[in-house]
């Protein structure tokens, strides 16, 4: 039988791919799940499996040929005895199969992100005897679109333990989720290939699974991670200090290098580049130098394809200074040496022995990097407004127990706020973008992102997809639903992924109003203060009275490089209107 091999879809906006690499020529043979070829898209490179055992037959489209996806790119024969070669030859039709075999996307494993901890050394357990059934691979799964990685929480099974389809085996933390991972298959635990704490690439294994009544299984443990000693760079003595201490670091700035090294490798420290920066940079005759060179916007640092076609605008209009890279220094020079790792905070503070040093878990290191990462990615700017949420709270008042008894969950603020933020984002709809190089996206769809505490202290942020087809009582069910789910640790990847706009409640601990830090790739943010009753002027039959309201802070913090101050401001004095017109005749639960 002839399987057809398409272009995957990598993501819901993924229309197409680039072929990068094919790792297999007609003729060849390949089992199931072997790597077939590299490919690249505008989220991501990856490497692209076979979806059957067999042998290459043809090969439909050339190294850099860009496919859209669906369209046939090989056809693999699975029955060897019959299978017919055609050599690959200049641009063949693509054409669409009658029952194309679709690559699930979460399959290939993407191209490896650094990682801050030690790479472990391989993990060793005695291979298992089976007598009959097979043995199943358990993967690191793709839990998003940006996902490269995860962390292993916790095994819940150990080798020689009976699992069933579907129940759970471990727990993963992601940097957008932390989940669970059921068994793919029912059967015998036979091998744990990483141990709990460990950083794993998407797609590799991480545990097998032995199918067959009488699969038995003989295990090694799991042998402890033994970190690696430090990286050490040497600073030239034209940038030591006369007193032999460590340089201060500066913003690297992006220059064009006389001369240089024009192999770009896959890692460089612990810099990785993607086959597509790779081959761009190549093409433009970009130096390794001036790639080390470039801040990169991607995870941990990462130089984009968009980071890298930015410094190349910039350097054909000149704008880049030239320099000659320095010469490295005679190993006999005696110059101070220093870790290639950043100083830290602890580095550079005097701890005293009354004080104690906590860890950063893996959560609050992914919230600061993606912290650092907005503040240097946009330029912000907050509006704050002031609106009379009496109705509001009256109106809620008074339906919050039947509310709670009908509906089976709490009533509370957060739903008037998203459907005044909804409300105002629709009528100036240019708050809703995105920014893409030098484009701006602009979203037709109100996908809510809200903040939720956590229990540890840490933050996520779970998305309401179509946030505006609903009322008042459909948003506090997605509220309640996707919070609760975030605490108990039982989100989906598509939970919080595909927001175009975010709201905050700094309000619920007592704060009057803040200024949040924009959730990339967003442009907005609405931060709600907490509702107090303050003294405030109205005016009555022509008068000016002091009467007592119930008044909150509403905080718009935007990305000035696409939202002006005029459409911000625009934009919350229409929250404020929405919220203002809240009350028992215009609300409906």
């Amino acid at each position: 039988m002839t399987v057809d091999v398409v272009m995957p879809k990598m993501g819901e906006s993924i229309q197409e791919g680039k072929i990068l690499k094919w790792l297999k020529k007609p003729g060849d043979k390949i089992e199931r799940d072997e790597i077939l070829l590299e490919i690249s898209t505008d989220k991501v490179d990856t490497e692209v499996p076979a979806p059957n055992a067999g042998i290459i037959t043809e090969l439909l489209a050339q190294e850099n040929d860009t496919i859209e996806v669906g369209n046939v790119i090989a056809r693999i024969e699975t029955d060897v005895a019959t299978a017919v070669v055609t050599p690959v030859s200049a641009p063949a039709p693509i054409t669409v199969a009658t029952a194309p075999v679709s690559i699930p996307a979460p399959a290939p494993a993407p191209v490896p992100v650094p990682i801050s901890i030690p790479t472990p050394a391989p993990v060793v357990t005695a291979a298992p005897a089976v007598s009959s059934g097979v043995m199943i691979d358990v993967v690191m799964p793709k839990m998003g679109e940006s996902i490269q990685e995860g962390k292993i929480l916790k095994w819940l099974k150990k080798p020689g333990d009976k699992i069933e389809r579907d129940e759970i085996l471990l727990e993963i933390s992601t940097d957008k989720v932390d989940t669970e991972v059921p068994s793919p298959n029912a059967g015998t635990v036979a091998e744990l290939l990483a141990a709990e704490n460990d950083v794993i690439e998407v797609g590799n294994v991480i545990a097998k699974i032995a199918t067959g009544a009488t699969a038995s299984v003989t295990t090694a443990p799991i042998p402890a991670i033994v970190a690696a000693p430090p990286a050490v760079v040497v600073i030239p003595a034209t940038q030591a200090s006369t007193n032999g201490s460590a340089p201060q670091p500066t913003s690297p700035t992006p220059v064009i290098m006389n001369g240089g090294t024009a192999d770009i490798p896959r890692t460089s420290g612990k810099r990785f580049y993607s086959p597509l920066v790779r081959t761009i940079a190549e093409s433009e005759k970009v130096m390794l130098e001036e790639l080390e060179a470039i801040s990169g916007t991607g995870l941990e640092g990462r130089v984009t394809k968009h980071d890298l076609l930015n410094y190349i605008d910039l350097r054909k209009t000149g704008k880049a200074p030239v320099v000659t890279p320095a010469a490295v220094p005679a190993p006999a020079v005696t110059t101070p040496t220093v870790s290639a790792k950043p100083a830290t905070a602890t580095q550079s503070m005097n701890i005293g022995p009354d004080d104690e040093v906590i860890p950063m878990d893996r959560m609050r290191q992914l919230i600061s990097d993606h912290m650092v990462r907005s503040k240097m990615t946009s330029p912000h700017v907050t509006s704050v407004a002031e609106a009379d949420v009496t109705g509001v709270v009256k109106f809620r008042e008074k339906m919050k127990a039947a509310f709670e008894k009908r509906e089976g969950f709490k009533l509370t603020y957060t739903p008037f706020f998203a459907k005044a933020a909804l409300d105002g984002i629709k009528q100036f709809p240019m708050v809703n973008v995105s920014v893409d190089g030098k484009n701006i996206i602009l979203h037709k769809r109100l996908n809510l992102s809200f903040a939720t505490a956590l229990d540890d202290g840490n933050l996520i942020v779970p998305v309401i997809k179509n946030a505006d087809a609903l009322n008042i009582t459909g948003l506090g069910r997605a509220v309640a639903d996707l919070s609760t789910r975030a605490r108990s640790k039982k989100l989906a990847p598509d939970d919080v992924q595909g927001g175009t706009f975010t709201i905050t409640n700094v309000g619920s601990f007592g704060s009057l109003f803040g200024t949040p830090v924009i959730n990339q790739p967003q442009t907005a943010i609405m931060g709600i203060g907490a509702i107090q009753k303050r003294p405030v002027v109205r005016e009555v039959n022509g008068d000016d009275v002091i009467v007592i309201r119930q008044m909150v802070y509403l905080s718009l913090t935007y990305d000035h490089r696409v939202i002006d101050g005029a459409l911000a401001t625009q934009c919350l004095a229409a929250i404020c209107k929405s919220l203002e017109k809240m009350n028992e005749q215009t609300l409906d639960l």
